[in-house]
């Protein structure tokens, strides 16, 4: 490109687009899986879409990143070992590692050039990949999850893209019912849950399919996201019957915490608990 132009993500569920002013495109590789490109912008640093699709930017995806796997790391007692199904670009992984109780942290991502292309073009995202604690694979996640040792695990976050190609099986009571098994009783299952303010719909059904799977109480919090339709996404997080606190957390940790974050914090966490009238409405809590 020898000017600026623009790139549009239009957004057939909601009825709007989102644009990024982009100087050149900077990568691109067509994976057994999907495509993956990646753009220079004016403003919000390196974007990668995949399949067309804005996945993240440089400059707001810790946003994403932190509010999924904080809360859930919080509230869990004890968190020692994580599995992270997706999370390809290696954000979710970074933040986990964050805590230094974490003994062991599974990222499980079916694309192997989701990581290579975060690795050259969003290394930042990427430090943690050398931890020891790490461990990067690159296989189908659903059926990593239905091989897991039942009770084995603390915490399992599903990082995935939207509901369709790779990820749509991980948005079902088959899928639910793996994590189901390899958490433990007090474990929590943390899942990307899209736009509470337009697609609350299939928030619902999500919700609903975890809960044939077994799960008994849910959470879903809100949090901004620019680069993703509405501009507002969330996490949901499920937990087992009679799962002690049920969502509350560990605040004064989450206060004291000893390293960086760049949104998260115990009042903002608090916050997203308090479940706006409407989501609530539809949800039921």
């Amino acid at each position: 490109m020898t000017a600026p132009t623009w790139h549009y993500e239009n957004f057939d569920p909601t009825g709007s687009a989102i644009g990024y002013r982009v100087t050149r495109k900077l990568d691109e590789v067509q994976s057994p899986f999907q495509k993956i490109e990646i753009f220079e912008t004016t403003d919000w640093g390196n974007l990668m879409l995949i399949d067309g699709a804005v996945m993240l930017t440089t400059r707001d995806n810790f946003l994403y990143h932190e509010m999924m796997s904080h809360p859930a790391l919080f509230t869990h007692a004890d968190p020692k070992r994580v599995v992270i199904i997706g999370g390809g670009d290696c954000g979710t992984l970074r933040e986990v590692l964050k805590h230094p109780g974490v003994e062991s942290a599974v990222q499980c991502d079916i694309d192997e050039q989701v990581t290579r292309m975060a690795e050259k073009w969003f290394a930042e995202l990427c430090e943690s990949n050398a931890d020891p604690r790490a461990q990067l694979l690159f296989d189908d996640g659903v059926a990593y999850m239905a091989n897991c040792a039942a009770g084995s695990v603390d915490v399992v976050i599903v990082d995935s893209t939207d509901p369709v190609g790779p990820a749509e099986g991980l948005f079902n009571k088959a899928f639910y019912e793996s994590c189901f098994r390899a958490l433990k009783d007090d474990g929590i299952l943390v899942q990307q849950s899209e736009s509470p303010l337009a697609l609350l719909g299939l928030i619902k059904e999500m919700r609903a399919e975890m809960a044939k799977a077994g799960f008994g109480v849910f959470k879903t919090l809100p949090f901004p996201q620019p680069c993703y339709p509405t501009g507002w996404w969330s996490c949901t997080l499920a937990r087992k019957p009679g799962a002690d606190a049920a969502f509350g957390f560990r605040e004064d940790a989450a206060r004291g915490k000893a390293f960086p974050t760049r949104y998260y914090s115990a009042g903002v966490h608090r916050g997203a608990l308090a479940t706006p009238p409407f989501v609530a409405e539809a949800l039921g809590g």
